[in-house]
């Protein structure tokens, strides 16, 4: 076996952190990816793993060749994909991460149009609506509503979504309508938690063409765009989130858009990837095909 194969199985186990899943995802024998490992630590001179029963854990030495092992192969994929875009750049799988109600709403009514133009590539997509560690779940891309936050992923903006501010028709009966932001001293708002933040109870307006936060009370605190819109819906007070997304909600009436005349900052949304790769012709096209998409909206 050549280096560089062994340098990928290397880091199939490191990103994936196991032998087994390694050698799936690879389509080997496991007792192939096992024995390149050992041949690479014996031409290395140092442990790249500590292996238990139950855990792999990748060294500090072995930290530093994986680190090594992403710049050179990725100056390998870009040679050999150089002239990839004449022939067919369309091949391959692709496994992807987006909110729950991005998914359900936007991507994946639109995604035979994707299928249809790229039969060749597999997608895998999953919805999620917090942080992924790419390396380690074995995704290509993410798409979330801020951008990266590590120095292990590198994030581009794809998108500006317009959003609004609603409630329910019952909440807003009980409550009333604020007509002006003084109103909303008397009304109360979903908050909404990341995994990577504290929970924010407030509201934002563009006023004179500037970001606006208004604090708001709140009685109930969700993660996740679908509880936090079904959390409006239950009653619980307003929410800002994409248009596109409750436009169904806003058309039967589940939910009633309040103060148009002022309007939220738009939602941006960036896909992110891990940096120092090549960035396949597979996964470009579905980057570009979304950036297409989320433009039509």
């Amino acid at each position: 076996m050549d280096q560089i194969q062994a340098m990928r199985i290397f880091i199939r186990i490191t990103e994936l952190g196991s032998f087994s899943r390694a050698a799936e995802d690879l389509d080997l024998p496991r007792a192939t990816v096992s024995t390149a490992l050992k041949n690479l630590e014996q031409r290395l001179g140092v442990r790249l793993f500590l292996r238990t029963t139950r855990q792999v854990k990748i060294t500090e030495e072995g930290e530093q060749y994986y680190q090594r092992c992403l710049q050179l192969l990725a100056g390998f994929d870009e040679a050999d994909n150089l002239f990839a875009d004449v022939k067919n750049p369309s091949a391959g799988h692709v496994r992807i991460d987006m909110p729950h109600s991005m998914a359900r709403e936007i991507v994946l009514p639109a995604l035979p149009e994707f299928t249809a133009r790229y039969p060749q590539i597999k997608l895998t997509l999953s919805a999620n609506d917090n942080a992924v560690d790419l390396l380690h779940q074995g995704v290509d891309c993410v798409i979330r509503a801020w951008p990266a936050e590590s120095e292990n992923l590198q994030s581009r903006p794809i998108a500006m979504l317009a959003q609004t501010t609603c409630a329910s028709r019952g909440y807003l009966a009980e409550k009333g309508i604020p007509l002006t932001l003084d109103d909303l001293k008397q009304h109360q708002a979903v908050a909404y938690f990341f995994a990577h933040q504290r929970p924010e109870s407030q509201l934002e307006f563009i006023i004179n063409k500037k970001s606006q936060a208004i604090l708001m009370n709140n009685t109930l605190t969700v993660s996740g765009a679908d509880a936090y819109i079904a959390a409006a819906k239950a009653g619980y007070g307003l929410i800002q989130t994409s248009r596109r997304v409750v436009e169904q909600d806003l058309a039967r009436g589940a939910l009633i858009e309040v103060l148009p005349h002022l309007q939220p900052p738009p939602m941006p949304l960036y896909i992110m990837y891990p940096p120092g790769r090549f960035l396949a012709p597979r996964v470009r096209v579905l980057l570009d095909w979304l950036i297409e998409l989320f433009a039509r909206l």
